[in-house]
């Protein structure tokens, strides 16, 4: 941590970071939605409280500043997912042959 202050390269360190967490959580809400759908919303609701929680605990800056970045990705997540099933409503991504979306004709399902 010294060293980065020392340095000054705490901010760039933070922008980095907070890029890849953003970057990872845009495959998260693909996958999720393609094998669970919307109806798991609430574990991102749960990360992020605790998030949010364990930021407003620690005194490091630095993580501090990425549990808060996380937290609000996991936030963002929800909102996303929601998003993501209007999406493969369109077509726009591919539909889960394994899983009955809200949207399908119940009557089309074979079984």
């Amino acid at each position: 941590m010294d060293f980065l202050a020392e340095y000054h390269l705490l901010g760039l360190v933070i922008g980095i970071s907070t890029f890849l967490i953003i970057g990872l959580f845009h495959p998260v809400v693909i996958k999720v939605e393609y094998y669970w759908g919307t109806r798991c919303w609430w574990i991102f609701l749960l990360l992020g409280l605790l998030g949010t929680v364990a930021s407003l605990l620690t005194t490091n800056v630095l993580l501090a500043a990425l549990l808060g970045v996380f937290s609000f990705s996991s936030f963002w997540t929800i909102k996303e997912l929601f998003e993501q099933e209007k999406r493969v409503k369109k077509g726009w991504f591919p539909k889960n042959p394994n899983r009955i979306y809200p949207w399908d004709n119940q009557s089309d399902v074979t079984e």
